[in-house]
């Protein structure tokens, strides 16, 4: 893995950059290029900042949302540097992998388990809770001021990967780091309002309808909705609008693991996982090509709904099982060690 600091001089004498981000892109991958962008535009540098998908309007708020670049306009450009951030493997890029083609030098952030180095330099880091947690080292390796606009940007992307500070990744250091950056100028009551309390409408009657699918397993330790495309096409609803309907699912008494399948195409199912305590959501994506995670994950596949259902239900079950046969062995070696460690004292 490449130094960050070294990934920083590299930025200094850099000329042309271009910042990408994901496909279906959330707040940490919004607020990271934004934040990156902002801050080498401020040391001069020429930037384009590009996604593959449009900003969802829920992060319409954030400072210059609308000098993102999408679609083809950004080949037209030449860039010396192609900084990707937030992107576990190549093919999340969508249509902007084909810029990796191209010969520039590509450096790749991320800070997702089990992240592929497709970069000539690395940084991946999942002991950060989300990717804006290392663009605010990195512009502290800058030596760049962090103006309100920038905290505002990273503090977006440190909320919505920790979901509001309430995900098992969110540590002391989140919190530190949150601080610092309210500090700097982002308003934490302003960027909470406009994430968690100005939904569309849209997004509850998305719900409405998602609710409908709701199905359990058996023992209620696995539940699961799903959004096709005619139901989306019916409301007039985007994909965006389903945004935080797997919340909904996790908070469910009982659950461990909640799943949403999201159709992107004919028989093409987006598979979001997130799990409440104990199981590694991260293994159960792997599975099946995707990754993520301890809690949260995802995967992208391919087949009849109901067949995918049951065949990722019945994986989640036995992961669980798993999980929990686990916990019970270490439990015992504690017994034992502490039944060991009393028969020494005596």
């Amino acid at each position: 893995m490449t130094d960050l600091r070294l990934i920083a001089g590299m930025l200094h004498n850099a000329n042309k950059l271009v910042i990408a981000g994901h496909v279906m892109p959330d707040g940490d991958c919004i607020g990271s290029v934004k934040a990156l962008g902002l801050a080498l535009s401020r040391m001069g540098k020429d930037v384009t900042i590009t996604l593959p998908d449009p900003v969802p309007e829920i992060f319409g708020f954030l400072p210059g949302v609308n000098e993102f670049v999408i679609g083809q306009e950004v080949f037209k450009g030449q860039y010396d540097f192609m900084v990707v951030l937030d992107c576990s493997v190549p093919e999340r890029l969508g249509p902007l992998r084909a810029l990796l083609e191209r010969p520039l030098t590509v450096i790749n952030i991320d800070h997702h388990v089990g992240s592929y180095e497709f970069g000539h330099y690395n940084y991946i880091s999942s002991f950060h809770a989300a990717t804006a947690e290392i663009i605010q080292d990195l512009i502290g390796f800058l030596g760049i001021e962090v103006t309100s606009e920038i905290a505002t940007c990273l503090y977006t992307g440190i909320v919505t990967d920790t979901g509001s500070f309430q995900y098992e990744n969110t540590t002391p250091e989140t919190h530190r780091r949150a601080a610092l950056l309210i500090e700097q100028g982002a308003s934490s009551v302003w960027i909470n309002l406009m994430i968690n309390e100005q939904k569309p409408l849209i997004n509850l009657i998305v719900l409405e309808n998602a609710l409908k699918t709701l199905e359990l397993s058996p023992c209620g330790r696995v539940a699961w909705v799903s959004v096709e495309r005619d139901m989306l096409d019916r409301l007039n609803a985007r994909d965006e609008n389903t945004d935080g309907l797997i919340g909904y699912i996790r908070s469910i008494r009982g659950v461990e693991v909640a799943m949403f399948f999201r159709e992107i195409s004919p028989n093409l199912y987006k598979v979001g996982f997130r799990s409440k305590e104990i199981v590694d959501v991260n293994r159960l994506a792997s599975l099946f090509g995707g990754g993520g995670h301890v809690r949260a994950a995802g995967c992208v596949i391919n087949g009849d709904l109901k067949s995918l259902q049951a065949k990722i239900v019945s994986e989640a079950l036995k992961l669980i099982e798993e999980t929990k046969r686990g916990m019970q062995a270490q439990d015992e070696r504690y017994s034992q060690c502490a039944e060991t460690a009393r028969d020494d004292l005596s």
